[in-house]
């Protein structure tokens, strides 16, 4: 991972037991915890050292002057550090964010907000320059780790759950929900911006007869991408999207868009309606926002995906509108909660397989798929599937579900 994200250190002799044994915890330090913190979390239905599996365990009493000082960044490193723990991580979060808790910080962390904000509305954090930064930090990381947490066709994304009840159904069940949006055709010319370890590029050449040139900035993703798609009309490619050059019958994009950046919203809305033909689709498949926010969630900005930001309603539309027509737009997000605990449970029992990520590092990564499962859960989160068309586009498009 790269230098910010720093998960070498290990937690110590002194920290409390790892939560994926949390029926076993131990109750938090016998403390009374300031009334601001007890009142606030009341809101929630939460309780500091309660006996419930959502209640807070306080192991290391600074915690209160952290939170007050860093926010969210000062609760995900406090977690990482043994300072705090929960049975059922998963339901806090999502008590905490139904509750907007998230909405309740104090000045000093406002203020770091803004100044965080500020800097990204002045400077662009995915240029080209920057482009492959998350691949490094995110997505290179070690692919043992996300062959062990992700479904058989290694789908970084949300699954569709509709009929399935398991995470590999899931991904397929999406994956086949989008050829059939798409309409794809033997023949056609596919184009899978941020195709990631392939999955998807692989299922449309196979069950549709179509061709597929697939870009992604991860050289761990293209290295095994390049492996899976073998013998398959696939044509995987270490590159930004923003240097594509051509034209395609179909376009999609599916879990990438988060990592695109608000300042190059435009950019990529008009580098897809220049490589899609007249005729032509484009399904994006993104995270989604009802409140347009101003800058990335500090603690996922720092840990999990550097410069990330998922995009708002508003900000899809203006950055789209006069370049392509919307033609469907569906809401899925509880889907991506169920996603979110199949891949932390996936993880929970594979750690002592993979010795090389250390305690703190699966504590970062506990953190990460709870926090995310309840941020869906609670429907701040949503998931979104977009079709668009060209205004050259003079056919009928009926959507499916």
């Amino acid at each position: 991972m790269n230098s910010d994200t720093d998960t070498s250190k290990t937690l110590g002799s002194s920290a409390p037991p790892a939560d994926a044994n949390a029926a076993a915890f131990a109750r938090g330090t016998q403390h009374t915890p300031p009334d601001h913190f007890v009142q606030l979390l009341a809101l929630a239905d939460i309780r500091i050292n309660g006996e419930r599996p959502w209640d807070i365990q306080i192991y290391n009493t600074a915690f209160y002057k952290r939170i007050l000082r860093d926010g969210s960044i000062g609760l995900a490193e406090s977690y990482m550090d043994g300072w705090w723990g929960c049975e059922q991580l998963d339901e806090f979060f999502t008590r905490v964010l139904r509750a907007r808790l998230n909405d309740r910080v104090g000045l000093l962390v406002k203020l770091k907000l803004a100044l965080s904000a500020v800097a990204y509305q002045l400077l662009n954090f995915q240029s080209i320059k920057r482009a492959f930064h998350v691949g490094e930090a995110h997505y290179d990381i070690g692919n043992d780790l996300y062959r062990r947490m992700l479904d058989p066709r290694m789908m970084y994304s949300c699954g569709y759950w509709t009929k399935a009840d398991n995470l590999a159904d899931a991904q397929t069940d999406k994956l086949d929900l989008i050829c059939r949006k798409l309409k794809l055709e033997p023949g056609m010319k596919l184009l899978d911006i941020g195709c990631g370890w392939g999955g998807m590029a692989a299922y449309a050449a196979e069950q549709y007869g179509v061709e597929v040139t697939g870009v992604t900035i991860s050289r761990e993703q293209h290295k095994l991408a390049c492996e899976m798609v073998q013998g398959l009309p696939v044509d995987i490619r270490l590159q930004d999207y923003r240097s594509l050059t051509g034209h395609y019958d179909r376009i999609v994009s599916v879990g990438m868009f988060e990592h695109v950046g608000v300042k190059n919203y435009r950019t990529f809305f008009t580098k897809a309606a220049e490589l899609l033909s007249d005729d032509g689709l484009f399904l994006l498949h993104t995270i989604g926002d009802e409140i347009t926010t101003k800058a990335p969630e500090p603690y996922i900005h720092k840990y999990i995906f550097p410069n990330g930001k998922i995009p708002s309603r508003q900000e899809i539309t203006r950055s789209s509108i006069d370049l392509l027509r919307l033609e469907d737009w569906h809401n899925f997000g509880p889907d991506y909660d169920r996603t979110l605990m199949a891949w932390a449970d996936n993880i929970n029992k594979a750690w002592e397989e993979l010795p090389q990520y250390d305690e703190r590092f699966q504590r970062l990564w506990r953190f990460y798929l709870y926090s995310c499962a309840g941020f869906f859960r609670s429907r701040q989160g949503q998931l979104w599937q977009l079709v668009f068309t060209k205004p050259s586009f003079h056919h009928e498009y009926r959507s499916v579900r």
